[in-house]
Formats: C-alpha cells, structure tokens, sequence
C-alpha cells in the first residue's frame, strides 16, 4: 500500500506491467476498494445519524448546533456599543443589571421597572418557541422604545456571556431564563435539564470568574413544595417531594446555588414565584387560554383533586412580583469573591412571592366570565397525574421582614387589567386566533 500514489488519480500503469504483476495490482486495487467504501460508509452513517437543527424544544445537541450559528451573530464594534449603552447607569447609585429571559413574562416587567427607575439594563433571550415567539418579539419591541437592548443568546453559551461581562462589569444579574411549564416537561424533559439546570451552571461558572463578581438573584418557583400537605407554604419547610419534573430542576438550581455561594462566595437570592399574571403573560397559563377558549366558545377544564376539592392557586399579580424582585436585588450584599476564589461568606437567601390569598379556579372562571360577558362551557374533572398540586399557598412573613414585600392587587382587579390588555392586543372573535 505504501508505494501506491497518494493521490489516486495519478495512479498509471503500463499494459505490460499489468500482465507481468498480475497478484500485486489485484490486491492493491482490492485493498484500495475495500477502504474507500469504508470511508464513504462512515460519511454517510456521521450525516444519517446528525439530527437536523431544530427548535430549543427538541433535543439537547439541536441546540447546540443553534447556538454555535447563533454566536455568529453578535460581536462587532457597533453591537458592543449598544450593550454599552443599554447597561449604562442614569441614577445615583444605580444598578447595571444583566437580565436574562429579558422578553419573557416577568423578564419584561422586571427590565421595564429597573429601566424606569435609572438602572442600566441588558437583556438576554434566545426567543425559543415554546410558546408564540411573535409575543416575545412584542414584547422586545416594548423594551427597546425604553432603550434596552435584548441580545439574542443562550445562558448555555459561555462564549457569549464572557463577553458580556468583558463588555460591561455587571454588578447585578437577574436570573429569569427558565424552560417553564410544569406538564410540558412529561413531552420534553432533556429542555428542563438543559435550561434549568445546564443553563443555570453556565451563568454561575462565568459569574463566578468575573471581576467583579455580580451578586444574583434568580427565578425559583413555588413548586419546589411539591406534595407539601402544611399550609401556607414556608421557606423553612421541607422540600424534597417534588411532584414535577419542572420542580425538581428548580430545587436542584437553590441546590446548586448552595453549592456556588459556599464554594465561590457569589451572593444568592432565590425567589419562589406563586403563579404570577397580568397582561403581556405566558399562553400556557391557564388564566390566559382560559381567556381565549372562553371567547372562541370552547370548553374548558376545571380540575378538582381528591373529595370533589376544586384546585386553587395563590394567583399573584405581575406587579407586586416585580416589586418583590427589585426588593431582593435592592438588599442583596456583594459577592465576596474575585477570580473564581471566594475571600469570605457571601449572602445566601430564598423568598416567597405569593399573595397569601388562594383562590379556587372556579372562581377565577366566575370572576373572567363577568368581564368577558361570556359564559364558559366549564367541563369538571379529575385532577390528572401530570405534575399539577392541588392547591398553592404562601407565606410572605419573610419577604415582608427583609424588604418589605406587601401585594397589593385582588385577583380581580388583576385580571381585569389583563382583559382589558388581552382585548386591545388580540382582538375579539375570529381575531383571536393565536
């Protein structure tokens, strides 16, 4: 093999050579053949077997080819001007504050407010469908006529936050980028791992190397309480029963952050969020499809648990999440690492976000019935064993003592802004197709 031309092509053999070494070109040939189709198999098998790039939803490695072509797409001179900009501090004693999930439900209303109140704001979202993109892409429209600046990204992409931070010295991060939905995670688990757990690592292992490091406050939920029978629901109880996949990666991130604040001595806060709504909210909420299937007519489901119990929900209004958030951020202490190395103990904490009022989804179809002037087609059944709890109740006595969190907004005069912003937004009747 070693005296045939590395370049086949070239390969020339006289007709009386041919005959006198009959044995020596056949098994040359045979062998050259034989690896040739050997290769060209492999080929094929390498393309056969790469998935085709698809949307976050689908598949761990999908997203990686995403985000690598991704990554091609920002840099430059002119973006890190705007970064710049759209971090930059207008108030005495501002913030300048990375959000992540920035055009998401919370993610929008948290920016907006720290925006308005002279912090400096850079968003992060990568815009994945797992609900009508075309609704973060409002509601990035809405940022950017406040002057913030979403870049398009992943929390997965090391690179890309590296460079965040090499832009501008954060000196907090509100982390809001989630895979959300508590059923969705029995249709695609590996996107609550890669997002809730990946992802989280992700930003902790840049946060941790920055210099300084940025003191965070991050997204829990309060369905960390799982199967929890005590109410209401306290930060000192127990929460190892998770009932959901979607739980159990939100408890595995205060796991985590344990682990980064006692390692790394980066400042923590988590927030356990209690099913927050209000205009600009998430689709897969039931107090929004509720909405839509009521005008289109359609019939919805109220789920009882165990004794005919109607489910309940402590329903929290956007608003008084968002004042919960900047309370957190406001009383956060510094991170008291530099470099990767921790050079003291560092603030680790966790708040409910409730509104300490469950209220019966029944009720909350009453309440949408009167001010859509509609009467819903209320289809009763059985709680299904999909990840849902029962019922949802917060005690707020912590949040209120550290930063004096204190809701302030009924359910129905929530929701009653949040038709009021349904309607102007999606129109009624046959405009209502989302």
């Amino acid at each position: 093999m070693n005296n045939i031309p590395s370049t086949p092509g070239k390969l020339k053999m006289e007709k009386s050579q041919y005959f006198n070494k009959p044995r020596w070109h056949y098994s040359s040939l045979a062998k050259l053949t034989f690896w040739s189709f050997v290769f060209l198999g492999l080929i094929i098998v390498f393309f056969y077997e790469s998935p085709p790039p698809t949307s976050q939803q689908t598949s761990i490695p999908s997203d990686l080819n995403r985000r690598s072509l991704k990554t091609k797409s920002w840099g430059g001179p002119g973006w890190e001007k705007r970064v710049k900009s759209s971090a930059k501090i207008r108030s005495h004693n501002g913030f300048s504050v990375l959000v992540t999930g920035a055009a998401g439900f919370v993610g929008t209303h948290v920016s907006a407010a720290l925006k308005r109140r002279g912090d400096g704001v850079l968003g992060l979202d990568n815009f994945n469908n797992y609900y009508d993109p075309s609704l973060k892409r409002a509601r990035q429209a809405l940022l950017e006529r406040s002057g913030i600046f979403i870049v398009e990204g992943d929390i997965n992409d090391d690179v890309l936050l590296k460079k965040l931070f090499e832009v501008v010295p954060f000196t907090h991060v509100m982390h809001l980028a989630a895979q959300a939905g508590v059923r969705y995670a029995m249709e695609n688990p590996s996107s609550y791992v890669h997002s809730n757990i990946a992802g989280l690592v992700n930003l902790l292992e840049v946060c941790k190397s920055a210099n300084p490091q940025p003191a965070i406050v991050w997204a829990s939920s309060s369905s960390v309480y799982g199967l929890n029978t005590k109410i209401p629901f306290s930060e000192k109880d127990r929460t190892d029963q998770p009932a959901s996949l979607y739980a159990a990666t939100k408890k595995a991130g205060e796991e985590i952050a344990h682990t980064y604040n006692h390692i790394y001595g980066l400042s923590l806060t988590g927030l356990r969020f209690f099913t927050v709504y209000g205009p600009w909210g998430r689709p897969d909420m039931a107090y929004f499809f509720f909405t839509k299937d009521i005008l289109k007519g359609k019939s919805i489901p109220i789920f009882e648990g165990a004794n005919h119990v109607t489910v309940a929900r402590d329903f929290t209004y956007i608003d008084d999440i968002v004042k919960g958030c900047l309370g957190a951020l406001d009383t956060a202490e510094k991170s008291t690492g530099s470099g990767g190395k921790k050079k003291g103990n560092a603030q680790l904490r966790v708040f409910n976000l409730g509104n300490t009022s469950p209220v019966p989804v029944s009720d909350l179809v009453s309440i949408l019935e009167r001010l859509l002037k509609v009467k819903a087609k209320r289809v009763v059944t059985k709680l299904p064993r999909n990840g849902d709890v029962p019922f949802t109740h917060a005690n707020i006595s912590f949040a209120q003592k550290e930063f004096g969190y204190k809701p302030t907004t009924d359910l129905q005069t929530g929701l009653k802004k949040f038709v009021r912003w349904y309607v102007g937004y999606y129109g009624l009747g046959k405009k209502n197709d989302h």
